[in-house]
């Protein structure tokens, strides 16, 4: 699956872009000023995505890598 086809699965089941979530994720304290905070684990991220919106380990992933950065 790419990485947009993962992006796309993940609008559908929740509505939320990427960018939704890193909003979300800023109240969270996960994110700061637009940058993902270097003292949160990929895990803390990816358990919260898992726990809140059901979603899987790789989709999850995937919108951690957004914070990154990646965009395609």
């Amino acid at each position: 699956m790419s990485f947009q086809a993962y992006i796309d699965n993940i609008k559908a089941k929740t509505g939320k872009t990427p960018e939704d979530f890193k909003i979300l994720a800023e109240g969270k304290g996960f994110v700061v000023n637009g940058k993902l905070n270097p003292a949160t684990k990929a895990t803390e991220i990816t358990n919260w995505l898992k726990a809140d919106f059901e979603l899987g380990h790789g989709h999850a992933m995937a919108i951690y890598a957004t914070f990154k950065g990646k965009t395609s």
